[in-house]
């Protein structure tokens, strides 16, 4: 999992952790959000989406990340079955320094199947803090 925005690098690969879709949830789901969606079909397209947002919060949350600033170029790839284990990673694309205390990191998400299959993709910019430094104060540059 990424450190402080000095401790992040390009190129790096960070597990989101996976999700089990039951039958259960898929059809809960598409009877709330997607009527007329038959879970034959695989999961909605929210659904996927609800399921990278569930693993990427529960990650991120034991990370140093202050703020996302944007989700771009999302991508669906395919509606996967009920009984997939869904695993997330994401991938570091780039970072950019903002004055003293914090950096944008520019990041790939990725959701695939038990196969290795992709089944959604994003991009990410986000605020990370960077390390506290001894005696300087929280103000930016």
């Amino acid at each position: 999992m990424p450190g402080y925005f000095e401790d992040i690098e390009i190129g790096q690969v960070v597990s989101l952790g996976q999700f089990a879709l039951d039958e259960e949830t898929l059809s809960a789901f598409a009877d709330a959000f997607a009527p007329g969606w038959d879970p034959v079909n695989g999961a909605p397209d929210a659904l996927v989406y609800a399921v990278w947002s569930r693993l990427d919060h529960q990650a991120f949350g034991e990370w140093p990340q202050t703020k996302r600033l944007a989700v771009d170029a999302l991508r669906w790839a395919r509606n996967p079955p009920a009984g997939e284990r869904l695993r997330g990673r994401m991938t570091v694309m780039g970072k950019d320094q903002v004055g003293s205390t914090k950096g944008i990191v520019i990041a790939q998400h990725d959701l695939l199947d038990g196969a290795g299959r992709l089944v959604f993709s994003c991009l990410t910019r986000s605020l990370f803090a960077c390390r506290p430094a001894a005696g300087r104060d929280n103000e930016d540059d």
